[in-house]
């Protein structure tokens, strides 16, 4: 079993920034790969970023490129996501995930673990 805790959710004017961790525990966490979805209320949770096991190799939606970041400190059990130049249509709950079934995936169902979720809201 592995345990994953979000933070860093808030409320950020657009244009702004945030920085979400989430914090594993249980298991080797260098030994997953991870990822970060978001959800909307009404709609189904979606692909944002992965990050291969070694931090090495990322994967971004295309409405994210070049505005967020996801790194990974196996050191500290932590995975990040660096959000800047945010939007309105950013705001979701986000939802970190881990994974021994694949590397850089972006379907829920390659996702054996996930965390509670931060809520995130951009205002305009």
């Amino acid at each position: 079993q592995v345990q994953l805790v979000e933070s860093g959710g808030g409320l950020v004017q657009a244009g702004g920034s945030l920085r979400l961790s989430c914090a594993a525990s249980g298991r080797t966490f260098s030994n997953y790969a991870m990822g970060w979805f978001r959800q909307v209320p009404g709609k189904e949770r979606e692909f944002v970023a992965a990050i291969s096991r070694s931090g090495g190799s990322t994967y971004y939606k295309d409405s994210v490129k070049g505005r967020f970041t996801i790194s990974r400190d196996n050191a500290k059990n932590t995975m990040y996501l660096q959000m800047s130049s945010l939007k309105p249509e950013d705001t979701a709950v986000y939802y970190c995930a881990a994974t021994r079934i694949t590397v850089l995936g972006t379907r829920l169902a390659e996702y054996e673990y996930w965390g509670q979720g931060t809520q995130v809201t951009v205002s305009s």
